[in-house]
């Protein structure tokens, strides 16, 4: 399963009509696009804990798209409704990060560490 993982924090200037529209094409990328298999949203949670101390940025908003594979998640990304999300969020937000992630079952867990350690040998 691939997920894409979306971070990002608003401008602080963002009109409601803006916002609206960053919503509605949100709305209509998960709902027409066939290759998402789950989308989670949520808004960043302080409490006390030490590594907020050290994060650079206040993302505030995050998306989780989980994907069954990377041919799925390059449908995603090649969608029309994706090229419309991409312009409003790019329009949208003040600063983001976006990246992509093998994940894997915890049963998983030692192919994909043996995978991400023959991949470091090959660079």
């Amino acid at each position: 399963m691939i997920a894409h993982i979306v971070l990002f924090q608003p401008k602080p200037d963002l009109s409601a009509t803006d916002r609206r529209a960053f919503v509605d094409a949100l709305r209509e990328a998960f709902a027409s696009i066939p290759a998402i298999r789950r989308v989670r949203l949520g808004i960043r949670r302080t409490h006390g804990a030490a590594y907020e101390a050290v994060t650079t940025h206040d993302l505030t908003i995050g998306a989780v798209l989980e994907f069954d594979d990377l041919n799925a998640l390059q449908a995603y990304l090649d969608h029309p409704a994706h090229q419309d999300l991409g312009a409003r969020f790019r329009a949208s937000a003040a600063v983001s990060w976006v990246y992509d992630y093998e994940m894997s079952d915890l049963d998983g867990l030692e192919d994909l560490l043996g995978r991400m350690i023959d991949d470091d040998r090959s660079r």
